[in-house]
This record gives structure tokens, sequence and C-alpha cells, in this order.
């Protein structure tokens, strides 16, 4: 497709290169829309009135449609208010656009574009689509839209690029008894008769189109109002009740945001709209003033929800209210710079949650996800966090964990180094100084200049615009006088690619000797850090930095010998790191295991949560060899025993709240580690499910006794779904069915995926099992693409059938990911298939090289 580079101004900034997919002669001010939705007939009517700017001459309009019918158009307006003869529609469905020709030049002025057009509904979470479900009348369908990122092209003709905003102004005939959303509050409503209504929402303010949103069904909302704002829930009838929790933290939520951001969320209401169920391609969606999620997502049943649930509820909603500043109010200019979105969110998330529910501990969520997205950051497949956007399918590839948690791991650094308030106030200025505009990288780190005198800009452009991760040898470790002196040498962690010249990084450094002050200095090449005190020293201290350290020895075992007196953020850190470092070869692979193997079980919960986390991960690795497999369980259980022995399955009075997040993790990964007397005690609650009230207690039963199914076992579960009343219950009564250890049962679940009976939830069931059957869930559903291509968006394939490879160490998967990928998958959208198959390839190498080296550990260690 065609890349232009054009020069355009937007709000408050002045003219820079743009990144287009259109002419740049033409540009929206105001859309009007009416849309009339046939839901029984999976169709729609439109008429759109779009008020737009000639800014050079030009014969023709070209703007983005797809799958749309455009019955007929007319213009008007001009230097001299003329109507003109009907222009020449030509489709390109390839480039998704709609071009209008006129006979004669269009001269410079304002004008208006009257497109009549009708459209189709969809069946996944793309366009205007609909969800079938069962409720208080039988069976029933709703309507929703979802635009981001390309898709608004679907619903109405456009200029659907970010930089085009405008303000828009929805009307909707539709049933009587029906309730319609959308972005603002409804400014009237009329009976037209035949039980149908006219309503008409009240316009927005200037926004990007894929923003826009429309929700139509039996619905019902349940409001709360603070900081002027009213705040609603909207959910299919029936199901409101149980999002008062989801309510209640959108309430607690937006004051937070409106103090920190200094600007207060300046629409009149803000609704989180459900959808039933779930979706395999996304939890939520920041529609400005209608949030869209689902309601496996943000809804809690006492009877089946966990303290995780709730925490995960709290955490979305904080992310998607984060975006109602960052990606709303101001957008940027062009999908390149996504990060400036989704970064941004996940950062400003976990603080909120962190801030708001400390009881959760969930700022240690900071070490895991930067330790997650550096194991993909150090893969030749990487990619930097801004790279260009050609296409539409390109865009949606941006949506990955670079984009997200790469992103929010350079926010928490740069935070950390220049100090929070600092931070703050760059970001109050960057907001106000962008509102209802577009930005780009650098109007950030001018914001940012005026609040401190460090080098930041150069630090982010050091890490958005390469990839990888950097590596600090630590070395040379002298204490005089009261003072360590110690060397910093920089290179770069790369598990793949042992000859690559190594980047270049400016990075900030917070290091300490434990116990003593911290000092902040940036590292470039070789540098000295003169740091107060003598003793054990971390160059990570806090552990806000993107970046391995490799200790030599003798500073390693320092570390080590202290490990008890580091904070649970530390020590979850340097576990961490030290698991990375060992898997790639550069240092022993005894490390991680001595640091687990000498851990008090009374240590802080979440560090026995990451723990977990590394060994019930790690057991993948040894499926070919049983017997090297019961001595690597025989060591995990018996350290993750001696917590749960403390920990139990039922609450203390008092306990943090933390412990019962621990408490699910600790029964998950002892119950798929094959725990004897985890899985006997499962199966006895099992037996007396009803009388279990905890919904935490009754998930994890459920969770084990999944795991462990045997046929009559998985069987009497799909009898409870198909017998449950409650819509969340039974949601994740049908999720149980995807996990056995059982590949025969497991295939049951992939062919109950392909039934209407799961309704628009069959993708989540073929992840559910790709998480223990990686190559089944793959070739079953290259084997039956035609219906999978149904469950899933089009935008979404290129990642979905990939990623249910992703858990594989099967090297012999390889040729059919590639295979699939030359034969389905655009060239340019195969980023998501390179990655699985080199990180495929890479827990190959970790199994033929570690693995061998860790059971011989685990033999001299009496395992």
């Amino acid at each position: 497709m065609l890349v232009a580079t054009a020069y355009a101004s937007t709000t408050n900034t002045s003219p820079v290169a743009v990144t287009t997919q259109l002419p740049t002669d033409v540009r929206p001010t105001h859309y009007d829309l009416t849309i009339t939705p046939h839901a029984q007939a999976m169709r729609f009517d439109g008429h759109a009135v779009i008020a737009l700017d000639v800014l050079h001459p030009t014969t023709s309009i070209t703007l983005n449609a797809l799958d749309l019918d455009l019955k007929q158009a007319v213009l008007s307006g001009g230097p001299d208010r003329t109507h003109f003869d009907p222009p020449r529609i030509t489709l390109d469905k390839k480039a998704q656009t709609a071009t209008f020709a006129f006979p004669a030049s269009l001269p410079m002025g304002h004008y208006q574009l009257s497109i009549d057009y009708a459209g189709v509904i969809n069946t996944q979470a793309f366009g205007l689509f609909a969800v079938n479900y069962q409720g208080k009348q039988g069976s029933q369908r709703a309507l929703y839209t979802q635009f981001e990122n390309a898709d608004a092209r679907r619903f109405f003709p456009c200029w659907d690029e970010p930089a085009y905003k405008a303000t828009f102004a929805l009307t909707v005939t539709v049933p009587k008894g029906e309730m319609a959303v959308s972005n603002m509050p409804v400014a009237a409503q009329d009976d037209v008769g035949s039980d149908l209504q006219r309503v008409r929402f009240a316009a927005t303010p200037p926004m990007s189109t894929y923003l826009l949103f429309f929700g139509l069904g039996d619905f019902e909302r349940i409001s709360t109002r603070v900081d002027g704002t009213d705040i609603g829930l909207v959910a299919p009838r029936g199901s409101a009740a149980q999002g008062q929790f989801a309510l209640a933290s959108a309430r607690a939520i937006l004051p937070e945001y409106n103090t920190y951001f200094g600007l207060r969320y300046p629409l009149p209401k803000l609704d989180i709209v459900l959808a039933p169920g779930s979706s395999s391609s996304t939890a939520a969606m920041e529609n400005w003033g209608a949030i869209l999620s689902f309601e496996d997502y943000m809804l809690l049943d006492p009877t089946i929800s966990s303290e995780t649930n709730k925490s995960t509820v709290f955490n979305t909603l904080a992310h998607e209210m984060a975006h109602l500043w960052f990606g709303d109010l101001v957008t940027m200019r062009w999908w390149d710079n996504l990060w400036l979105n989704e970064g941004f969110a996940n950062w400003m998330a976990l603080r909120a949650t962190s801030k708001l529910h400390p009881e959760w501990e969930q700022d240690v969520y900071n070490v895991w996800f930067s330790e997650g997205v550096m194991e993909i950051d150090a893969q030749k497949t990487t990619h930097p966090i801004i790279e260009p956007v050609t296409s539409p399918e390109q865009g949606q590839q941006a949506f990955d964990s670079i984009t997200y948690a790469k992103g929010e791991a350079l926010i928490v650094m740069l935070e950390h180094y220049i100090g929070e308030d600092a931070w703050r106030r760059g970001l109050q200025r960057y907001i106000a100084q962008h509102a209802y505009g577009n930005t780009v990288f650098d109007d950030l780190w001018q914001a940012m200049a005026g609040v401190t005198d460090q080098p930041i800009a150069a630090i982010a452009h050091d890490f958005t615009t390469q990839a990888g991760v950097p590596l600090l040898r630590v070395s040379d470790a002298k204490c005089q006088g009261g003072q360590t002196t110690v060397q910093v040498s920089q290179g770069e962690f790369s598990v793949d690619q042992p000859d690559k010249a190594p980047g270049h990084w400016r990075v900030p450094v917070i290091a300490q000797v434990i116990g003593q002050p911290p000092v902040r200095q940036v590292v470039v090449g070789n540098t000295t850090l003169q740091l107060p005190g003598c003793g054990a020293l971390l160059v990570n201290a806090g552990q806000s930095g993107y970046y391995h350290s490799l200790y030599a020895p003798p500073l390693l075992a320092a570390i080590n010998a202290n490990f008890q007196k580091l904070s649970r953020m530390d020590q979850m850190g340097e576990l961490d790191n030290a698991w990375a470092l060992s898997m790639a070869g550069m240092q022993p692979v005894s490390e991680p295991f001595e640091l687990i193997k000498a851990a008090s079980p009374a240590s802080n919960p979440m560090f026995w949560w990451d723990v977990t986390r590394h060994l019930y991960s790690f057991d993948a690795n040894f499926r070919d060899d049983a017997t090297a497999r019961a001595r690597y369980r025989r060591f995990a259980t018996a350290r993750l025993e001696a917590v749960f022995a403390q920990v139990g399955w039922l609450p203390k009075p008092g306990e943090l709240a933390s412990y019962k997040v621990l408490r699910t993790q600790l029964i998950v990964a002892l119950g798929t580690l094959g725990d004897a007397r985890i899985i006997a005690e499962a199966r006895q609650r099992f037996l007396d499910l009803p009388s279990i009230s905890s919904g935490d207690l009754r998930q994890n039963v459920l969770y084990v006794i999944a795991r462990q199914a045997d046929a009559d076992t998985w069987n009497r579960l799909l009898a409870m779904a198909r017998s449950e009343k409650a819509p969340l219950v039974r949601q994740k009564l049908y999720q149980m069915l995807a996990l056995p250890e059982d590949e025969g049962l497991a295939t049951r679940a992939l062919n109950l995926a392909l039934t209407p009976e799961i309704g628009n939830n069959g993708g989540e069931m073929f992840t559910g099992v790709s998480f223990l059957h990686p190559e089944l869930a793959f070739d079953f559903a290259v084997a039956h693409r035609a219906q999978v291509d149904a469950m899933v968006g089009p935008n979404d394939r290129a990642e979905f059938y990939p990623d249910l490879a992703w858990g594989s160490n099967d090297a012999k998967i390889i040729e059919r990911i590639q295979a699939f990928a030359a034969a389905h998958i655009a060239p340019d959208a195969r980023s998501s298939a390179d990655l699985v198959i080199n990180m495929i390839g890479h827990r190959a190498e970790v199994r033929n090289k570690q693995v061998p080296q860790i059971d011989a550990w685990l033999k001299q260690n009496g395992w």
C-alpha cells in the first residue's frame, strides 16, 4: 500500500511530518451520522453528512471505506455554496478506500459531502458486530462497535486515521424497549412508529474515528456520580448488579486521574458498556465516554470470582480510563507512536492500582512485566518501540508486548530516574499543551525538558528507536574510606545472536550499597560509579531499570548472602535477573535455583508468587524426559508445599490480600505439577462443591479438577456448564473445559469450541487448550481454518494462529507455522509468526543446553 508523507498542522502543534495513507488535500471537521441497524438481518443502513475543508484544489475526494455499499453521494457548499453533479464513486478494496471523482476541480473552501450507504453486521469484535447470548427473554442479540485500529471504515465512510480528528453527531433508529448507547448523552428521543424510536446523541468533542462508539440491546444501567461526571455501567439486563465493584472502581479512579493529570475529564458522562461473554482479541476498548468491555473481565459473581478476578477488574478499568487522557484527549498522530497510548495506560493503571489498592501489592508487577518483555526483546525477531507502520495489518501487529510492556518499562525507568514529582509536572504540561490534538514522540520530551535537567530525550530516543536490552557488566568493586567504587561496562543481552555487535544506550542507573542511599547516574560505555557505604551492592536498586545486570562472581555471592535483607521488589528483580542470565548461558544455571532453595517460606507472598510462576512455567521443558521431570517436580513441589503449608486452602483472619493471590497461584501450580495432596484435596472438595461459598476456593478447586480431569469429570463439568443459569459462572465453567492435561479431552474441547454452544467465545477455548497443548491447538485450528476464521476478526488472524503455538518447545512445529504464514498471512503482517518461531527455537536451545545442567544440579542436591 502506498504511504505518503505530507505536512499538516494540528491543534497546538507546529507543522510536522505526518504519516498518512490518504491524500492530504481534504480534511473533515464534523460527521453527522444516521444509522438504522437491522439486527436480525445482520446489516445496517447509514447516511453520513461530512463537513470538510478542501485545503488545495482537487478533482477528487478519497477517504476510507470497507465492506460498505455506497449508494449515492452529493457534494454541496464551497465558495459559491452550490450543489455539484453526483460524483463517480470508485472503491478500492485492497487500499480500503473510496474515491469520489468530480468533472471539474473543487476550489479551496468548506463543503458538505452527503453519502447514502449500507453495511454488514459482523460476528466478531470489529466494525459493528453482534453478540448472541441467553438472556431473560431467551436467545437475544446485542450490537456493539469496535474500531481500533482501522475498522471505523466498516461503519461509515471516513478519514479513518488518528490525525484526522473531528466532531461526531450520531442519530440511530432502533427498536423501542432497547437501549442505545454512544460516547455522549442522549440529546433527544422521538417515537417514529412501527415500534421504533429515533435517538439523537449530543455532539462529541474533536476526536479520532477509532474512538466513536455505538451499542444497542436489552440493557440496564446503574450509575453513580463523582467530580461532576455521571458514571454508568451498562450491561445486558439482569447482569448489572454484578458490576457494582467495577462501578465503584471507576468512581475511585476518576478523581485520582483528574488530580494527577491536572485537567478534569471533559465529557459529561462515562459509561462502561459490557458485552456478554469474552473475546479472543480484546478485553476492553477506551472509546471516549463509552468504554467497551466484556462481562468476563468486569463482572464478579461471589460463587466463582476470586481476589485475582477483582484485581483484574480494577486494573483493566484503570488502564482504559488512563486512555481517556492518553489516547482520547491527546492522541498519537500515527500508529508508529502507539506506545504513547498503550505504554502509558499500562503504567498509569499499575500506578493507580498500587495507590488505591496497596493491599494487592501490584507494584511488583512492574518487575514481572519488564522481565517478560526483555525475554522477547532479546530475540533477533524483536523490533523498536517506534517502527514504521504502513498498513492496517501492520497497525494491528503494533499491539504487542513491545508496545505495551517495554513502553511501560521505559516510563517506569524514566519516572524513577527524574523523580515522581518532576515526571508528573512534565506530563501535566504535555496534556495541557496538546489537549484535543495529536502528538509525536518528541512532543512529550519537549514538555519534560521544562521540568528536569536530565538528558531524558536522549535516553528515550535510545530506548525507543532501537531494539534490544542493555547488559551492564559489574566488576572491580573496591571500598575505601566508607565509599565503594565500582566499574560498569555496557553491552547487550541477546539470547540468539552471540556475535551481534551490541547496541549503545544511555542507561539511567539507580545503584546502591544495600542499606545505603541510592546514587543516580547515566551509564554510557565504561562508567565508574561512586556509592556511599561498603558491602553488597545493586546496580538496579528498586528494579526500575530496563536492563540486565551481570555481576562478577564475588559481587553476586555478596548479593545472595544478603538476599533476605532485600526489599520484595529487589528480591523479585534479582531472581528474575538470575533466571534470565542463566537461561541465556551467561551464568551458571544453579544461580536462580540456589536462591529458590535458600528462600524462607515466610518471605513476602509476592516474592513466592514470582517463584511459583517460574517453577510452574518451566516444567514444560522436561516433558520429553519422565525421569528428569519427576526429579524437577519433587524439587518444585517441595519448595511450594512449604509455602502452602503456611497459606492453606482457606484464608486466615486478618491475612494480607496478597495471600489470596498467592494461594490461587500455589494451588494452580501444585495441581499442574501433579502434587498428590493438592489433587486429592481438590477432588474431595469437588464432591461437595455446592457447599463452598468462597469464590476463591470454588475457582481453585475447579481449576485443579479441570486440569486433572478424566472423561467422567469432564462430562460432569460440561453438564454443569450447560445447566448453569448465571452467565458469568457458565462462561467460566466452559473455560475450564479447555484446561485438561489429557489430550483426548483437550481435543473434545476444541471440537466443542467449533459449535454454536460456545457462542462468540470459541477463540478463548482454543487459547485455553494451547497452554498445555500448543501443537494440538495450532494443528487443529489450521485443519478447521474456515470455522476458526469465523470466530476471529480478519485483522487478528495473523496473530491468533501463530500464538496458539507460543508455548511449544518442539522445533518440528516451526515448519508448519512457516507454511501457514506463507499461505495465509501477508508478508508485512508476519511479525507474530516470526516471534513465535524464534521463541520455540530458543526454548529448544534451553531444553538442549540448560535443562541437562539443571537436572545435574537437582541430582547433586539429592532430588
